[in-house]
């Protein structure tokens, strides 16, 4: 059974899972994202699927665009949302570990 998510998504799958560490597949319909957030202890690393994903962040740090076959990680601590490339479809897999996995809204200030 999949763990209920803060926000909508299209679809999630939780591929597999193990303390400390989980393998899940999202696809977010035209307009959804994953709201801004971070994780305390584990990585990111995502994996896109299918369309272009960006992958935003706050401060300093630049956002991140890519496609098919390309990934990209986000470390523990760092503040970021995912969305389809202007606001279209895309599906990714996120590697999510080492460690416990939680979900800490940051406001979007």
């Amino acid at each position: 059974m999949a763990d209920p998510l803060p926000f909508e998504v299209e679809k999630f799958e939780i591929v597999d899972q193990v303390p400390n560490l989980r393998v899940v597949i999202f696809t977010l319909a035209p307009g959804q994202f994953v709201p801004w957030h971070i994780h305390t202890e584990i990585t990111d690393k995502f994996f896109c699927l299918q369309g272009r994903m960006v992958v935003s962040h706050k401060g300093d740090l630049k956002s991140a665009e890519f496609g098919v076959g390309e990934s990209y990680t986000v470390p523990p601590g760092t503040p970021h949302q995912v969305s389809g490339k202007d606001g279209q479809r895309c599906r990714f897999a996120i590697v999510q570990g080492i460690g416990t996995y939680d979900f800490v809204p940051v406001t979007e200030d």
